[in-house]
């Protein structure tokens, strides 16, 4: 691969497919040509790359021919029925949807932590959900450092992750609440404006929604260790973007919360904002936007003896979806050089 690359976007006109348009434009992406595309009805649309609106295709097996790398950020069904194919006509796919991430032979890839697990898969790489991308970015270096037996997460999500009719109803929720008027939930299963919904995903039979459970998988996934005990809550909070997680973190090794706030600042990806007492520690109002997953509030979990709490915030759609779906293209690129 070279400079002037042939790249396709899948699912172009969503909230992820536009915001990876916009990343490959601000890091200088060495794209050629970039063809978006959607599934059927989106003729007509457009998609602004470098100030020029590029028109949206239609997509069919036959788009990827000649294609370098496909970016997927449509929905689970689209990447079934096309990453495949798109695979065969030798192209390298990038994949953010939940279809692939926990395939044996497919890696699950956070470049940050496991780039390596790109060598020798250069046909389908899956990008993992934002909430596992943030968990495993806070969760590596510590595991690295002392052993991580027990994770414990609170994952705070905005809506964006639903798309944009998520992001829609809710300002339409607002707007009605503010107007004395009724709200109306066909997105969300309830009022979803100044309120919390303990749910994201269907609920399977152990209690645990399959969002929950897919975080505990791909975390694990990544970090490459399934002995890892953790336990997930996912609640749906009215932002448009950031995801905020409460972690609880148990270590084979006693590791004290300075050493914790040490390691972290030289971890790649990550950002500590850790002053309490002067009212700083990470906000998703400052987040939103940014490139780094930012964490604080570290200290000693008074329940473990060997415990440390700590709060992280992460862009669900930068961090979360877009750049890391890039950064695992640069990756892609570097090993053909």
């Amino acid at each position: 691969m070279a400079k002037g690359l042939r790249i396709a976007v899948v699912g172009a006109t969503t909230t992820a497919g536009k915001e990876i348009i916009r990343v490959l434009e601000e890091r200088d992406f060495p794209v050629g040509t970039l063809l978006p595309l959607e599934t059927k009805g989106s003729l007509g649309n457009t998609v602004l790359y470098w100030q020029e609106d590029l028109p949206v295709q239609d997509v069919t097996g036959a788009s990827f021919t000649g294609v370098d790398i496909a970016f997927f950020a449509a929905a689970e069904k689209v990447s079934g029925e096309f990453a495949g194919e798109a695979a065969r006509r030798g192209c390298a796919v990038v994949d953010t949807s939940p279809r692939f991430r926990m395939d044996e032979d497919v890696p699950l890839v956070v470049p940050e932590i496991n780039s390596h697990a790109i060598a020798g898969h250069a046909s389908i790489i899956a990008s993992p959900s934002p909430a596992a991308v943030q968990a495993a970015l806070v969760l590596s270096p510590i595991h690295k450092a002392a052993g991580v037996r027990k994770a414990v997460l609170s994952t705070y999500q905005a809506v964006s992750d639903m798309g944009e009719a998520a992001l829609n109803e809710l300002t339409e929720q607002i707007a009605d609440l503010f107007n004395f008027r009724e709200t109306q939930s066909a997105v969300f299963r309830h009022q979803m404006a100044f309120n919390v919904i303990p749910q994201t995903g269907d609920f399977l039979e152990n209690a645990y929604t399959a969002d929950e459970m897919s975080i505990v998988e791909e975390t694990r996934k990544i970090l490459e260790d399934e002995s890892i005990r953790m336990s997930a809550t996912t609640v749906l909070v009215p932002l448009y973007y950031c995801h905020s997680q409460s972690v609880n973190i148990e270590t084979s090794k006693k590791i004290p919360p300075e050493k914790v706030r040490a390691l972290l600042k030289k971890s790649p990806g990550l950002k500590v904002e850790d002053d309490p007492a002067a009212g700083i520690y990470p906000l998703a109002v400052y987040t939103a936007g940014k490139d780094e997953c930012f964490v604080g509030r570290i200290r000693q979990d008074l329940s473990a003896e060997n415990g440390i709490v700590l709060w992280s915030v992460s862009d669900n759609i930068r961090k979360g979806t877009a750049l890391n779906a890039v950064q695992i293209a640069e990756h892609l690129i570097s090993m053909e050089r």
